[in-house]
């Protein structure tokens, strides 16, 4: 296809422009996707605050947004398993398909990973992209391409669910109930765990969680959360933990409230990446604490959990903005965070 195509990219800290670029030619392995919509997420959001996520530094102007839905335009020569007018979700990250991770399957901690909107990779704030087919995923026919772009994060939610090894008959806490901690409550409920609840200090954003299926909330600032998850557990602690906050005060918590021989799974990142935790307790407790990374061979389970309505990925896009008001929409995902759970850039009709 030949043409010029729409970019967002940031000028700037604060700042966003537009510019035009070519409309990319697919390789022989890969297809071009129309993009419909790019979800928000907070990494986009602190590159745009801040200019840098620890080593990874901005230099304008830089395309932002990794969690893309669209449909194939155009398939290369090899691709067998795609065709034009397929919906698709894009996995982000190409690796290198080499090194001993990718070997062993764990292919998220390549370290010469191709991620979108991970400097100096440009991402998806735009209207066409040329992606690996093997990472462009089929959307059932009732599955939506807004929903196609959610299933990024959901990916992570579910990552985080398989790290902590959920199972039916759990009780199961989530601190945090923005994106990340949504998608993460509605892939343990999708694991079959019995009881999910959600600790954050935003009550609109706890609302959303009771909406999306939590079995109940806590509301860190108006309850002693110690004593409510006693309380909800009987007195016997949550049989597992996911933590998307990344606080002290939470990571701690989670720490407090779990039972003896389960596990924490550690999700959110924190502002300085270093806090104090009480280790003894944890000593004595004979916690395994799990981390996440993005995820790996998630994004069809993801999909089919979506397919088969285990989980609402609709119900966490509070806010749709136009590409062409790309400004404001991160200005007001940035400065809005108690109103705006999930904010998703509409790029075409």
């Amino acid at each position: 296809m030949e043409g010029t195509m729409k970019v967002a990219v940031m000028e700037g800290i604060g700042k966003m422009g537009y510019t035009e670029r070519p409309i990319p030619v697919p390789k022989d392995d890969e297809v071009l996707v129309k993009l419909e919509y790019v979800g928000i997420c907070g990494s986009d959001m602190h590159y745009y605050e801040m200019g840098r996520i620890g080593d990874y530094v901005v230099e304008p102007p830089f395309v932002l947004g990794h969690e893309p839905g669209g449909t194939v335009v155009e398939a290369g020569r090899n691709v067998t398993h795609l065709k034009v007018g397929d919906r698709v979700a894009l996995e982000p990250g190409k690796t290198c398909g080499k090194c001993k991770f990718c070997r062993e399957g764990k292919y998220n901690l390549c370290p010469d990973v191709v991620f979108f909107a991970t400097p100096p990779v440009d991402g998806v704030f735009q209207e066409y992209v040329a992606h690996e087919a093997d990472l462009c995923f089929k959307l059932p026919d009732n599955v939506s391409t807004l929903e196609g772009a959610l299933i990024e994060p959901l990916a992570v939610g579910f990552h985080a669910a398989k790290q902590g090894e959920a199972k039916a008959g759990q009780t199961a806490v989530v601190f945090g109930a923005g994106c990340i901690g949504l998608v993460s409550m509605m892939a343990l409920k999708a694991c079959g765990v019995s009881h999910v609840y959600v600790v954050d200090v935003m009550q609109k954003r706890l609302d959303k969680a009771l909406e999306l299926g939590a079995d109940g909330v806590i509301n860190g600032k108006e309850v002693d959360v110690l004593a409510k998850a006693k309380e909800l557990t009987g007195g016997e602690g949550f049989d597992l933990a996911i933590e998307t906050a990344g606080t002290e005060i939470t990571t701690n918590q989670a720490i407090q409230v779990v039972r003896k021989g389960s596990n924490i799974v550690l999700v959110g990142y924190g502002k300085t990446g270093m806090m104090n935790m009480m280790m003894s307790l944890a000593l004595d407790k004979e916690i395994t604490f799990k981390t996440v990374f993005r995820y790996r061979h998630i994004y069809p389970m993801a999909i089919e959990a979506v397919a088969q309505g285990k989980v609402n990925l609709k119900g966490i896009a509070t806010h749709i903005f136009h590409f062409d008001d790309i400004q404001t929409a991160m200005d007001r995902s940035v400065n809005e965070k108690a109103e705006i759970v999930k904010a998703v850039v509409k790029i075409a009709e």
